[in-house]
């Protein structure tokens, strides 16, 4: 038997994205401005079974992207289906947890159209949406508890962006993606 090539992998991983969301949809009813995509690796699964039905008493609908199981798995997979549901509109917010949070924020961040940010405490959740009107959130499952995540997800999702002189900053951010794309290159 061959190895397939980068290409084929690429591809499957592709597909296998693509089928997830729609597979692992919480609610049959979807309104997007109340669609919370979900994703974990292995050593968030734990967590992100916790965070799905606060989600849901919260008033969110869920998509669950995976992984579902402490098999390890590679974060940038899910985190990508997490961002991907994002940057479409699929879903208004996403969730992404992983062991610290750092690697899911930065595979999160190279999807246009996506301000993740991994936030540990209570300011850094209400700061990443009232100044950076961030759409998805990355915690550290090995770095937090399930209490902590609780509080830090409510807040950052309740939290409003607060536009005036945060707009002007968000703007730039989003002008640097836009540079980069025009130019075909890559951060």
């Amino acid at each position: 038997m061959s190895t397939p090539s980068e290409q084929e992998i690429n591809e499957i991983v592709r597909k296998v994205i693509a089928s997830l969301p729609q597979a692992t949809v919480a609610s049959p009813a979807l309104s997007h401005e109340k669609t919370v995509a979900i994703g974990a690796d292995h050593g968030g699964f734990p967590l992100k079974e916790t965070l799905k039905p606060y989600l849901s008493e919260l008033g969110y609908t869920v998509i669950d992207c995976g992984t579902n199981s402490t098999a390890a798995v590679d974060y940038p997979d899910l985190a990508r289906a997490v961002a991907e549901l994002v940057a479409s509109g699929k879903a208004f917010r996403g969730v992404m947890i992983d062991g610290a949070g750092i690697g899911s924020c930065m595979t999160a961040n190279k999807v246009p159209g996506v301000r993740a940010s991994m936030c540990y405490d209570l300011s850094t959740a209400a700061n990443a949406r009232e100044h950076n009107n961030a759409n998805l959130l990355t915690l550290g499952a090995g770095l937090i508890g399930e209490s902590l995540a609780k509080q830090i997800l409510k807040t950052w999702l309740s939290t409003e962006f607060g536009g005036g002189r945060h707009a002007k900053r968000v703007d730039k951010i989003m002008e640097v993606e836009k540079i980069y794309m025009k130019e075909g290159r890559s951060s």
